[in-house]
Protein backbone atom coordinates (compact mmCIF):
# COMPACT_ATOMS: atom_id res chain seq x y z
CA UNK A 1 0.00 0.00 0.00
CA UNK A 2 1.24 3.13 -1.20
CA UNK A 3 -0.07 6.30 1.45
CA UNK A 4 0.74 9.91 0.51
CA UNK A 5 -0.93 12.20 3.23
CA UNK A 6 -1.36 16.30 3.54
CA UNK A 7 0.52 18.16 6.38
CA UNK A 8 -2.16 18.75 8.09
CA UNK A 9 -3.17 16.48 10.69
CA UNK A 10 -4.52 15.71 13.63
CA UNK A 11 -1.85 14.86 16.28
CA UNK A 12 -4.37 12.86 18.55
CA UNK A 13 -6.01 10.77 15.07
CA UNK A 14 -3.89 7.49 16.27
CA UNK A 15 -5.13 7.29 19.82
CA UNK A 16 -8.65 8.41 18.57
CA UNK A 17 -8.91 6.09 15.70
CA UNK A 18 -7.87 3.06 17.32
CA UNK A 19 -10.31 3.96 20.06
CA UNK A 20 -13.43 4.68 18.25
CA UNK A 21 -12.57 1.64 15.98
CA UNK A 22 -14.57 -0.89 17.91
CA UNK A 23 -17.52 1.56 17.00
CA UNK A 24 -17.05 1.82 13.74
CA UNK A 25 -16.54 -1.67 13.08
CA UNK A 26 -19.97 -2.58 14.23
CA UNK A 27 -21.82 1.22 13.51
CA UNK A 28 -20.48 1.84 10.88
CA UNK A 29 -22.31 2.37 8.25
CA UNK A 30 -20.61 3.17 4.57
CA UNK A 31 -21.71 6.75 3.35
CA UNK A 32 -24.20 7.47 0.62
CA UNK A 33 -22.56 8.88 -2.31
CA UNK A 34 -25.10 11.23 -3.35
CA UNK A 35 -23.25 13.16 -6.27
CA UNK A 36 -20.39 11.74 -8.66
CA UNK A 37 -18.94 13.28 -11.58
CA UNK A 38 -16.20 12.53 -14.01
CA UNK A 39 -13.26 15.04 -14.79
CA UNK A 40 -10.41 13.36 -17.06
CA UNK A 41 -8.99 10.70 -15.21
CA UNK A 42 -10.84 11.44 -11.73
CA UNK A 43 -14.33 9.81 -10.76
CA UNK A 44 -15.49 11.85 -7.92
CA UNK A 45 -17.94 10.47 -5.62
CA UNK A 46 -19.34 13.07 -2.76
CA UNK A 47 -21.47 12.43 0.28
CA UNK A 48 -23.03 15.85 -0.58
CA UNK A 49 -24.54 17.92 -3.53
CA UNK A 50 -21.33 19.02 -5.44
CA UNK A 51 -23.54 22.10 -7.11
CA UNK A 52 -21.14 24.93 -6.35
CA UNK A 53 -18.04 22.71 -6.02
CA UNK A 54 -17.95 22.74 -9.94
CA UNK A 55 -15.26 25.15 -9.93
CA UNK A 56 -13.12 23.22 -7.82
CA UNK A 57 -13.85 19.80 -9.90
CA UNK A 58 -12.60 22.30 -13.10
CA UNK A 59 -9.04 22.53 -12.15
CA UNK A 60 -8.44 18.61 -11.93
CA UNK A 61 -8.16 18.67 -15.76
CA UNK A 62 -6.10 21.61 -16.01
CA UNK A 63 -3.78 20.21 -13.15
CA UNK A 64 -3.02 17.05 -15.02
CA UNK A 65 -2.33 18.92 -18.22
CA UNK A 66 0.07 20.99 -15.92
CA UNK A 67 1.97 17.95 -14.76
CA UNK A 68 2.00 16.89 -18.27
CA UNK A 69 3.58 20.36 -19.07
CA UNK A 70 5.61 21.10 -16.89
CA UNK A 71 7.19 17.49 -15.72
CA UNK A 72 6.55 15.80 -18.46
CA UNK A 73 4.25 13.56 -16.42
CA UNK A 74 2.49 10.69 -18.89
CA UNK A 75 -1.69 10.59 -19.28
CA UNK A 76 -3.15 8.48 -16.48
CA UNK A 77 -4.02 5.11 -17.96
CA UNK A 78 -6.35 4.12 -14.73
CA UNK A 79 -9.06 6.19 -12.87
CA UNK A 80 -8.70 8.19 -9.91
CA UNK A 81 -11.09 7.95 -7.45
CA UNK A 82 -11.78 11.55 -5.15
CA UNK A 83 -13.89 10.36 -2.29
CA UNK A 84 -15.15 13.26 -0.30
CA UNK A 85 -16.99 12.88 2.63
CA UNK A 86 -19.95 15.28 4.17
CA UNK A 87 -17.79 15.89 7.42
CA UNK A 88 -14.58 15.16 9.54
CA UNK A 89 -16.32 12.97 11.25
CA UNK A 90 -17.83 10.95 8.35
CA UNK A 91 -14.16 10.74 7.25
CA UNK A 92 -12.55 9.74 10.42
CA UNK A 93 -15.07 6.82 10.64
CA UNK A 94 -14.60 5.63 6.83
CA UNK A 95 -10.78 5.79 7.37
CA UNK A 96 -10.64 3.78 10.71
CA UNK A 97 -12.69 1.42 8.88
CA UNK A 98 -11.23 0.55 5.48
CA UNK A 99 -7.54 1.29 6.96
CA UNK A 100 -7.25 0.64 9.97
CA UNK A 101 -3.19 0.60 10.13
CA UNK A 102 -3.16 4.60 8.13
CA UNK A 103 -2.55 7.15 11.00
CA UNK A 104 -5.63 9.99 10.20
CA UNK A 105 -5.26 12.88 7.65
CA UNK A 106 -7.63 15.63 6.92
CA UNK A 107 -6.72 14.25 2.83
CA UNK A 108 -4.61 11.49 2.23
CA UNK A 109 -3.63 9.62 -1.09
CA UNK A 110 -3.85 5.81 -1.17
CA UNK A 111 -2.53 3.75 -3.92
CA UNK A 112 -3.51 -0.13 -2.75
CA UNK A 113 -3.95 -3.08 -5.38
CA UNK A 114 -3.24 -1.00 -8.02
CA UNK A 115 -6.29 1.61 -7.54
CA UNK A 116 -5.90 5.14 -6.67
CA UNK A 117 -7.73 6.94 -4.42
CA UNK A 118 -8.16 9.98 -2.71
CA UNK A 119 -10.41 10.86 0.51
CA UNK A 120 -11.30 14.07 1.81
CA UNK A 121 -14.17 15.69 3.98
CA UNK A 122 -15.87 18.77 3.67
CA UNK A 123 -14.14 22.07 4.93
CA UNK A 124 -12.87 25.53 4.04
CA UNK A 125 -9.61 24.19 2.74
CA UNK A 126 -11.04 21.59 0.34
CA UNK A 127 -9.89 22.64 -2.89
CA UNK A 128 -6.24 22.36 -1.35
CA UNK A 129 -6.71 19.16 -0.10
CA UNK A 130 -8.05 18.20 -3.55
CA UNK A 131 -4.83 19.48 -5.89
CA UNK A 132 -2.91 18.84 -2.74
CA UNK A 133 -3.98 14.65 -2.75
CA UNK A 134 -4.57 14.55 -6.40
CA UNK A 135 -1.37 15.79 -7.25
CA UNK A 136 -0.08 12.78 -5.64
CA UNK A 137 -1.88 10.63 -7.37
CA UNK A 138 -1.28 11.70 -10.74
CA UNK A 139 2.56 11.36 -10.09
CA UNK A 140 2.30 8.22 -8.70
CA UNK A 141 0.12 7.20 -11.43
CA UNK A 142 2.87 7.94 -13.85
CA UNK A 143 6.11 6.99 -11.35
CA UNK A 144 7.17 3.71 -9.51
CA UNK A 145 8.05 5.93 -6.70
CA UNK A 146 9.05 9.92 -6.20
CA UNK A 147 11.18 10.60 -3.29
CA UNK A 148 9.28 11.84 0.58
CA UNK A 149 10.62 15.14 0.45
CA UNK A 150 10.27 16.12 -3.58
CA UNK A 151 6.75 14.34 -3.56
CA UNK A 152 5.55 16.22 -0.61
CA UNK A 153 7.26 19.47 -2.49
CA UNK A 154 5.61 19.18 -6.04
CA UNK A 155 2.09 18.87 -4.05
CA UNK A 156 2.61 21.85 -2.19
CA UNK A 157 3.60 23.99 -5.02
CA UNK A 158 0.13 22.74 -6.95
CA UNK A 159 -2.02 22.57 -3.85
CA UNK A 160 -2.73 26.47 -4.62
CA UNK A 161 -4.93 28.02 -7.56
CA UNK A 162 -2.47 28.62 -10.90
CA UNK A 163 -2.67 32.52 -10.50
CA UNK A 164 -0.62 31.94 -6.81
CA UNK A 165 1.98 29.44 -7.84
CA UNK A 166 4.81 31.50 -8.87
CA UNK A 167 4.66 34.83 -6.97
CA UNK A 168 1.65 34.61 -4.01
CA UNK A 169 1.96 31.52 -2.20
CA UNK A 170 1.71 31.14 1.44
CA UNK A 171 5.05 29.45 1.66
CA UNK A 172 6.94 32.53 -0.06
CA UNK A 173 6.62 35.14 2.74
CA UNK A 174 8.01 32.64 5.98
CA UNK A 175 10.68 31.90 3.54
CA UNK A 176 12.25 35.01 2.67
CA UNK A 177 11.97 36.24 6.22
CA UNK A 178 13.65 33.12 7.34
CA UNK A 179 16.66 33.38 4.60
CA UNK A 180 17.44 36.76 5.79
CA UNK A 181 18.18 34.69 9.43
CA UNK A 182 20.16 32.31 7.35
CA UNK A 183 17.85 29.70 7.35
CA UNK A 184 18.62 27.96 3.75
CA UNK A 185 16.87 25.39 2.14
CA UNK A 186 19.48 22.21 2.47
CA UNK A 187 18.10 19.51 -0.02
CA UNK A 188 20.43 16.91 1.11
CA UNK A 189 18.64 17.10 4.62
CA UNK A 190 15.22 16.77 2.85
CA UNK A 191 16.87 13.76 1.06
CA UNK A 192 17.21 12.15 4.05
CA UNK A 193 13.68 12.19 5.78
CA UNK A 194 12.40 9.10 5.46
CA UNK A 195 8.37 9.22 6.88
CA UNK A 196 5.65 11.60 6.60
CA UNK A 197 6.41 11.86 10.75
CA UNK A 198 9.91 13.09 10.18
CA UNK A 199 9.05 15.96 8.11
CA UNK A 200 8.52 19.58 10.04
CA UNK A 201 6.83 22.39 8.90
CA UNK A 202 10.07 24.05 7.78
CA UNK A 203 10.88 20.57 5.83
CA UNK A 204 7.66 21.43 4.08
CA UNK A 205 8.24 24.97 2.85
CA UNK A 206 11.88 24.05 2.12
CA UNK A 207 10.51 21.41 -0.30
CA UNK A 208 8.48 23.43 -1.71
CA UNK A 209 11.22 26.04 -2.18
CA UNK A 210 13.49 23.55 -4.34
CA UNK A 211 10.13 22.78 -6.33
CA UNK A 212 9.86 26.09 -7.00
CA UNK A 213 13.11 27.17 -8.06
CA UNK A 214 13.63 24.21 -10.31
CA UNK A 215 10.17 25.23 -12.34
CA UNK A 216 10.97 28.90 -11.84
CA UNK A 217 14.55 29.19 -11.98
CA UNK A 218 17.49 28.15 -14.38
CA UNK A 219 16.89 25.94 -17.35
CA UNK A 220 19.50 24.02 -16.25
CA UNK A 221 17.38 23.60 -12.87
CA UNK A 222 14.39 22.60 -14.36
CA UNK A 223 15.98 19.77 -17.10
CA UNK A 224 17.40 18.15 -14.06
CA UNK A 225 13.94 17.98 -12.16
CA UNK A 226 12.47 16.69 -15.42
CA UNK A 227 15.52 14.30 -16.21
CA UNK A 228 15.65 12.63 -12.86
CA UNK A 229 11.39 11.93 -13.31
CA UNK A 230 12.47 10.20 -16.27
CA UNK A 231 15.22 8.06 -14.81
CA UNK A 232 12.67 7.07 -12.01
CA UNK A 233 10.00 6.43 -14.91
CA UNK A 234 11.78 4.60 -16.90
CA UNK A 235 13.84 2.37 -13.88
CA UNK A 236 16.96 3.97 -14.69
CA UNK A 237 19.04 4.83 -11.11
CA UNK A 238 18.58 8.49 -10.50
CA UNK A 239 20.85 9.31 -7.71
CA UNK A 240 20.68 11.94 -5.59
CA UNK A 241 19.19 15.06 -6.60
CA UNK A 242 20.96 16.94 -5.07
CA UNK A 243 23.81 15.83 -6.50
CA UNK A 244 22.45 16.07 -10.28
CA UNK A 245 21.56 19.96 -9.28
CA UNK A 246 25.14 20.33 -7.85
CA UNK A 247 26.80 19.19 -11.01
CA UNK A 248 24.66 21.34 -13.05
CA UNK A 249 24.51 24.28 -11.21
CA UNK A 250 27.65 26.04 -9.72
CA UNK A 251 26.89 27.24 -5.63
CA UNK A 252 23.24 25.61 -6.11
CA UNK A 253 22.31 26.83 -2.96
CA UNK A 254 23.41 30.40 -3.07
CA UNK A 255 21.71 30.12 -6.59
CA UNK A 256 18.62 29.75 -4.91
CA UNK A 257 18.70 32.21 -2.36
CA UNK A 258 19.43 34.61 -5.28
CA UNK A 259 16.10 33.30 -6.93
CA UNK A 260 13.94 34.09 -3.65
CA UNK A 261 15.44 37.71 -2.83
CA UNK A 262 14.77 38.74 -6.53
CA UNK A 263 11.20 37.13 -6.85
Amino acid sequence: MRVVSRRAFCKQAVAAGAMGLGMATSAWAAPEWIDQRQVGPFICQAAFPLAGHEAMLAELSPLEQELRRVLAVQPCKAPIYLHLMANRAQHTAYIAERFPEVPYRQALFIKQDGRSSVFAYLNDELDVDVRHECTHALLHADLPMVPLWLDEGMAEYFEVAKPLRGRHHPHLRKLKRGLKFGRIPNMQALERKASLEDLSASDYRFAWAWTHYMLHGPVAAHAELVNFLNDIRTNTAPGLLSERLARAIPNVEQQLINHFRHL
